[in-house]
């Protein structure tokens, strides 16, 4: 496993859709390896991996304490029930505005060892799956805020002080070692 360079916006990877993923084998089981350690590293609640730069179907997400992956999900909304929520990205970092997305959603996939996997998400894991999805058609949050916030945030990202720049590497945590004495 290794934290791996997050793609920042601006990055064409992050709006090309990614391709389904066709061989469960060692390179996916470390690609998953990769997505979690980074996203842990980053801080975040998912992570796809287009914005590793890997245009493969697969996400990572950590929400309530549950770490899980995802290959070629299928995602559907569960009831009519939509939730507002200030919502960020790793490809975009400091950016935070209120996104509209579907309260509860049920998700369908496998995972990185070709096992079939069902997950059914409300409000935060509800969020993420669909952030984290959107990433794989090569959408970005900031596509789903209304005319006003998207106005202010596309402003925002002008003068981002990362703009410009490809990737950066999130730093991992530092590891406590505890004394037995």
């Amino acid at each position: 496993m290794s934290v791996t360079p997050i793609r920042l916006y601006g990055d064409p990877v992050l709006r090309t859709p990614a391709a389904p993923v066709v061989d469960f084998d060692a390179e996916l089981r470390q690609l998953v390896a990769d997505l979690t350690e980074t996203m842990h590293a980053a801080g975040g609640a998912g992570l796809a991996a287009p914005q590793l730069g890997v245009g493969l179907r697969v996400f990572t997400w950590f929400v309530d304490g549950e770490v899980g992956h995802l290959v070629n999900p299928d995602v559907a909304a569960v009831g009519e029930e939509i939730q507002d929520g200030p919502e960020g990205c790793l490809s975009i970092p400091g950016l935070r505005y209120d996104c509209r997305r579907h309260l509860h959603v049920v998700a369908s996939g496998w995972n990185m060892h070709g096992d079939p996997v069902r997950v059914e998400g409300s409000e935060l894991l509800a969020r993420a799956i669909q952030h984290e999805t959107d990433h794989l058609d090569g959408v970005l949050f900031v596509d789903r805020l209304d005319e006003v916030s998207r106005t202010e945030a596309l402003a925002e990202l002008e003068v981002a002080e990362w703009a410009g720049l490809a990737a950066y590497l999130p730093a991992p945590a530092p590891v406590v070692k505890v004394s037995p004495h």
